[in-house]
């Protein structure tokens, strides 16, 4: 998040001056294509380039100047998620940077609970399920990460979480009777949380928004970064950030949200699968 943000701060510098990449490039001894990298926020910075860049943009002001440079040294610092790295796709480590620095997380899920409202056996027995014959240790540092992420919705500078759950979702067994109940109980008991707003979509209700599959909507606090919609794949993700395309999927959640009873409703629907399960 912090190399994506600096990285468009170099980028609006930049184009506010009139300057190419290649320019830019040839000013701190690299090609037009680490600019564009940098700006992208998919590479490191060394100070001394940022230092160079600034220079060429004409940033004098000391106070401008050590704000970009301590976001330089902040955007180099390795996440929390780095020490799960032996099971971490590399994919996957953006998307938790990501949505560890959201001020806003909007999902809805049609497959299983999503991971940030699983419990821990419940996670057990989807990540048993997905990689059927793997170590014991493998999957219990999977598990761990997982509830690891968590731990931001109840931080002090929590996001606001707003889950659309399919029926279906709540409705396909994974682990034992006991683990499903635990994991119902669990979704009652978190969507009482202030931050956390919980639907469910009912089968009753038929057709809906959710026909393209799950998908989720990230929005951050600072004003230079767009909002982004990630879809998970099998084998890797696609971040989309073009207006049209995020504002597709903004109507999609509207309509779900719309759709699909309350809180309060809700939370009586997960009493309801409780007692059934």
């Amino acid at each position: 998040m912090r190399r994506i943000l600096l990285g468009s701060q170099l980028r609006r510098l930049r184009e506010s001056r009139g300057i190419t990449r290649e320019a830019a490039g040839y000013s701190i001894r690299a090609s037009e294509s680490k600019i564009s990298r940098m700006e992208l926020g998919r590479v490191s910075f060394k100070a001394r380039d940022i230092e160079d860049l600034l220079t060429l943009y004409g940033v004098t002001d000391e106070a401008e100047r050590a704000a970009l440079l301590g976001l330089a040294k902040e955007a180099n610092v390795a996440g929390w998620w780095h020490s799960f790295g032996d099971v971490l796709p590399g994919w996957f480590q953006t998307y938790i940077g990501l949505e560890g620095a959201a001020s806003l997380i909007r999902i809805y899920e049609v497959q299983f609970v999503h991971g940030l409202l699983q419990t821990e056996a419940y996670a057990h027995a989807v990540v048993q399920r997905g990689m059927p014959g793997a170590p014991a240790a493998e999957i219990d540092r999977r598990v761990a990460l997982r509830l690891e992420r968590q731990k931001a919705l109840v931080s002090e500078r929590a996001p606001r979480f707003h889950a659309v759950l399919d029926e279906a979702a709540l409705r396909r067994p994974y682990g034992d009777r006991s683990v499903m109940q635990g994991q119902l109980r669990h979704l009652i008991e978190v969507s009482e949380q202030p931050n956390i707003t919980l639907q469910i979509m009912p089968f009753s209700f038929g057709g809906h928004a959710g026909e393209s599959g799950s998908f989720t909507m990230l929005r951050f606090p600072e004003s230079d970064l767009s909002d982004l919609v990630y879809l998970e794949q099998l084998t890797s993700a696609l971040y989309l950030d073009k207006p049209e395309e995020v504002a597709q999927y903004e109507r999609a959640m509207e309509r779900l949200r719309e759709d699909s009873p309350g809180p309060d409703e809700s939370r009586d629907l997960l009493r309801g699968l409780l007692q059934l399960t």
